[in-house]
């Protein structure tokens, strides 16, 4: 298998890069393999795959559950986002800590969010196409929204200045960081 582990200022948040094969047909590349993925990246089984399309603006995010816990493997197949995530594992020593990058169907990175964390994506391209594997279930009844925009994180948005991203109702009423729940 062709993956490049890519480590980022969080440990347990990983970028993975593949190898793609390509000529003037097209490309081939490997995006995962149960056994490689148990071995270097997390001992996890994938039980759900998600696809979303979002237009220019949009924010989604960021959303993490309380039960019913999500690790997150994104990626994005059709445009660019800038994906972040947020650790909320109080015991964890990056705690309250962002990781943010760009993911797009150019780069095919992918990028691993471990249960426990906040997770969004802002669309900075004229649409994309975003699809991840979940470690568990969507619960939306456990699921919590922290501030996109929170000046206690402090998150560095590609965003114009003086400009807002288009969120949902549920992102609009997020919680400030020091208010949300945490996993111990």
């Amino acid at each position: 298998m062709k993956l490049k582990i890519i480590d980022t200022s969080i440990p347990d948040v990983k970028i993975i890069a593949p190898k793609v094969f390509g000529d003037d047909r097209g490309f081939f590349l490997e995006t995962f393999r149960d056994d490689w993925f148990k071995a270097n990246i997390a001992d996890v089984t994938f039980v759900q795959d998600n696809h979303s399309k979002s237009s220019h603006g949009i924010l989604r995010g960021m959303h993490y559950q309380l039960k019913q816990t999500q690790g997150k493997l994104v990626r994005v197949v059709a445009g660019e986002v800038y994906d972040v995530a947020i650790d909320m594992r109080k015991n964890s020593p990056s705690f309250g800590q962002w990781f943010g990058t760009l993911l797009s169907a150019e780069n095919k990175h992918q990028l691993w969010v471990p249960a426990g964390f906040a997770h969004g994506f802002y669309v900075t391209s004229e649409s994309a196409e975003f699809v991840y594997k979940c470690t568990d279930y969507y619960a939306p009844e456990h699921e919590v929204s922290v501030k996109w925009d929170d000046p206690a994180l402090a998150i560095e948005w590609p965003i114009a200045a003086n400009s807002k991203p288009s969120l949902s109702a549920k992102d609009e009423d997020g919680l400030l960081f020091e208010n949300a729940p945490y996993f111990a």
